[in-house]
């Protein structure tokens, strides 16, 4: 085979750099194997080892410090056919280390490079997580606080079967990222090697130094039989196989006018338990039944049982590209918690804008038309006051009709639930 390398653009390394020895190693092994740049994908992380994408004439995905695994394992998932190969310096490895141990968990058949140099060579030499505590490095004395991590067993620890250890400088690299390569399942090769420009400025590291060093280390042999399983994408097909085919999604069919050709943004101003959400999805489903486009955002905290509850909903005849509603022609307010949570924008309505407002529910001044509803004196409790609302405003031909509401409830709801919401529109509408 011929090789693959991009001859537009020659590795830029500095001078001495081992990451340059790697790119030629690496063009060996696809050679050796017989591979083509189309069965190829190189993903690669930022730093140094970044440019290794751009060196090779293959498939290639440049992407975020630490993220190069994840783009790697959406790859694999969709063409399970690809070889793919991901770059990565130790200071990615670092800050992707959550991304590192789930692909170990996974055990996906990629193969991952760490080009290890023990610093973050590209922008000042600092310490990285593989960073020697008696090195001397460009963030001071902070590597002397942590434990350098061992790759290699860190990523056994987490589930990986395949960890090798190497030297850039073994006249054999090539085989062994050929191995590494042909394993069936999720495999790393930790690569020793110099860096010229910064590490080795202050410390004394040689191709012979490297080697020992690696001699000394304990092997990983043992994660082999501990981790070896089935692959991810293979295993995860097989389950997937199994399983009865997804339903379509739903499909509304066009049964009413809608109420009007304008497009209608409503905002409900609620809070938890008033089932604020539900009722932005029902006014939804009672604009599809009408043949509309319906969009709805929701604003909750995290506290889900306690706090305010908002939901925008948009209603129009054309394609809806921004969902965000600025002067909405409805607004439903409903608790306080909503009200404050949206009070400039309550002050800004114009006058073409109509607000239902629960009685004891107090607002902002506008010029909007208010219609004040007592949901309590009409038998209503508190829960079903927003859509006790829609009621209100299918009564009123606006945004909804009364067939486009009940659509709405034929659609989302059955049995008991049902019954107790048909009650509470016939409560609203009475």
């Amino acid at each position: 085979m011929d090789s693959l390398l991009n001859q537009d653009r020659p590795p830029v390394f500095c001078p001495g750099c081992a990451h340059e020895r790697v790119v030629a190693a690496l063009d060996q092994t696809f050679q050796g194997m017989g591979l083509r740049g189309e069965q190829i994908a190189i993903v690669s992380d930022i730093g140094c080892s970044g440019l290794f994408d751009t060196f090779f004439n293959t498939h290639a995905f440049h992407g975020l410090h630490g993220r190069a695994l994840t783009y790697a394992t959406g790859i694999k998932m969709a063409r399970p056919d690809l070889h793919v190969v991901v770059t990565m310096g130790d200071g990615g490895l670092g800050i992707g280390g959550a991304h590192l141990l789930s692909t170990c968990r996974r055990n996906i058949d990629l193969t991952l490079l760490v080009l290890n140099n023990f610093n973050y060579g590209m922008t000042g030499g600092q310490c990285s997580s593989t960073t020697p505590q008696n090195a001397q490095v460009g963030s001071g004395f902070l590597n002397r606080l942590e434990k350098p991590m061992d790759v290699c067993r860190v990523a056994g620890a987490a589930g990986a079967a395949y960890t090798a250890r190497a030297s850039a400088y073994e006249k054999d690299l090539s085989d062994t990222l050929a191995t590494a390569i042909r394993y069936d399942g999720f495999a790393l090769v930790d690569i020793w090697g110099v860096c010229p420009g910064r590490y080795t400025k202050r410390n004394k590291l040689s191709p012979k130094t490297i080697a020992t060093t690696l001699e000394g280390l304990p092997p990983t042999d043992h994660f082999r039989k501990e981790n070896t399983r089935e692959e991810y994408g293979r295993a995860y097909r097989h389950e997937a196989a199994d399983l009865p085919p997804a339903p379509p999604p739903q499909g509304i069919e066009t049964l009413h006018p809608p109420v009007t050709e304008t497009r209608q943004e409503v905002v409900f101003l609620g809070s938890a338990g008033q089932r604020i959400v539900t009722a932005g999805e029902l006014l939804c489903l009672a604009g599809a039944s009408a043949g509309l486009q319906a969009s709805q955002k929701n604003d909750y905290p995290i506290t889900v049982l306690r706090g305010h509850s908002v939901s925008e909903v948009i209603l129009s005849k054309k394609a809806i590209g921004y969902t965000g509603i600025q002067q909405p022609s409805v607004v439903i307010a409903l608790a306080a918690e909503g009200v404050t949570r949206r009070k400039k924008m309550l002050a800004n309505l114009t006058e073409d804008a109509l607000v239902i407002r629960a009685e004891g529910i107090a607002i902002p001044s506008c010029r909007a038309t208010v219609v004040t509803v007592d949901f309590k004196a009409a038998g209503i409790r508190e829960p079903d006051w927003a859509l006790a609302a829609l009621a209100t405003l299918a009564n009123r031909n606006t945004a909804l009709s009364s067939a486009m509401l009940q659509t709405a409830l034929d659609i989302r709801f059955s049995g008991k639930v049902y019954d107790l919401a048909t009650a509470v529109v016939g409560k609203a509408s009475a």
